[in-house]
């Protein structure tokens, strides 16, 4: 049986039973006031998003087809996404760099291939186990096995970069896999994702089957399984072109195979923040109330009281709040260049050029102490008085120099203040 889409959250409209006898009033909590900057789209998140869509424009897409239904943009435009991962990177990784399980696997028509099969350890103290054994692997690619690599916004720079800025677009986790699959071959028969994505091919071709989905917008934890019923007949079929897009809901049931050439293809997926992470934020947030650490035998008639107080914590504010903090504190940093920064500190003056880091996903709190940074689950916490050469680093999309800043502090304290966020990640000398 398919599932029915879900009405969402309904407010104001739902008559909740009057409490009868004496209920003692309970303290309402009181925030601190903060005052929140959140950039606008910066512009090469922007263009990391329009780079997958246009000529379908972002606002466009959000309202008519996230998470609701596929997008195909064809373009027929081979080296679209070279840069992000070509043919050359993906055999140099898989066959000179001793590339490990699990950053590659193998599968084919449906299933993994056991991992022993297609690789070996390297001595060494400890050993390098589970590496690729290029003979192995080669013989099952040709052999129609699809090489994956896994994780590539992990360990394979630009992608990381790329991911970051959709990231940043979106508001939401981004991940990259590549897939490479040899002419005439199938890697994986029907399924659904539990995550959204985008398919962004990159040479080749590969024919794609769409069916609707059994179960809409997935939890992670609802991976596909014949249990849901059959897919039916496909509702859609086309064949991705180098330089095209697919986008596809979490849910969507699909399945892929090669025609008379191979295929790469990019899956950048999605991880939604849902309003079940939402309720769960919200009810962690409420163990420091008693009521919802007193045992069931105490509080058999407590269940409006509870419900009531969990719905205070509701509020769109504090949502916006609690997802927005649990998705910077996800991001790990991305710093190709650390170690020189550190030495180029060295020469730092008010005339070096400087910009933020475009890996750096922010925002920025004023409270009556000062001044926060928050960023990869660290605070940058920093007097009032330097409000304004903060508000300026933060919203710098150009390069800059520590002279040219506005505010109240001088030229020692520029240089304080710039050398700060060099070493913490946040902003890095050019030309370093």
């Amino acid at each position: 049986t398919r599932s029915r889409p879900s009405t969402g959250l309904t407010s104001g409209s739902t008559r909740r039973r009057t409490p009868t006898g004496t209920t003692p009033t309970r303290p309402t909590a009181t925030r601190p006031t903060q005052t929140r900057t959140t950039a606008t789209r910066r512009r090469a998140a922007a263009a990391a998003l329009e780079r997958c869509l246009e000529p379908v424009g972002a606002d466009e897409f959000l309202a008519e087809h996230w998470e609701q239904r596929p997008l195909v943009v064809a373009r027929d435009e081979p080296g679209r996404f070279d840069d992000l991962l070509s043919e050359g990177d993906v055999e140099r990784l898989v066959c000179s760099t001793a590339i490990r399980y699990p950053a590659f696997r193998l599968v084919r028509e449906g299933g993994q291939l056991d991992v022993a099969s297609y690789t070996a350890d390297v001595p060494w103290r400890p050993p390098f186990t589970a590496t690729a054994d290029i003979p192995r692997v080669l013989g099952e690619w040709e052999g129609g096995a699809t090489i994956v690599l896994q994780a590539l916004h992990v360990h394979w720079h630009p992608l990381a970069v790329f991911c970051r800025q959709l990231e940043e677009a979106l508001g939401h986790s981004v991940q990259a896999n590549a897939y490479w699959t040899p002419r005439g071959s199938q890697g994986f028969a029907v399924h659904h994702d539990t995550h959204d994505v985008f398919v962004l091919q990159v040479a080749g071709e590969k024919r794609w089957l769409l069916y609707d989905p059994l179960l809409e917008l997935p939890l992670k934890h609802q991976r596909w399984s014949t249990a849901l019923g059959d897919p039916g007949e496909p509702t859609g079929d086309l064949t991705l072109r180098a330089g095209d897009t697919l986008y596809l809901p979490r849910g969507w049931l699909h399945e892929a195979e090669t025609s008379a050439t191979d295929s790469l293809h990019l899956t950048v997926g999605i991880t939604a923040y849902t309003w079940l992470d939402a309720l769960r934020a919200a009810l962690a947030d409420c163990e420091d109330e008693l009521p919802f650490r007193r045992g069931l035998a105490d509080g058999a008639d407590a269940a409006d009281e509870l419900l009531e107080r969990l719905r205070d914590r509701l509020v769109p504010e504090d949502v916006e709040r609690r997802r927005r903090r649990r998705f910077l504190d996800g991001r790990r940093p991305i710093r190709e260049d650390a170690l020189s920064q550190l030495r180029a500190l060295e020469q730092l003056d008010g005339d070096t050029l400087l910009e933020r880091r475009s890996t750096v996903v922010a925002d920025l709190e004023e409270d009556g102490d000062g001044v926060r940074l928050l960023f990869e689950g660290r605070e940058v916490r920093l007097p009032a008085h330097a409000r304004a050469e903060l508000v300026a680093c933060f919203e710098a999309e150009e390069p800059f120099r520590a002279d040219d800043l506005p505010g109240e502090l001088d030229a020692a304290g520029r240089l304080v203040l710039v050398r700060r966020l060099v070493r913490e990640g946040f902003l890095r000398i050019m030309d370093a």
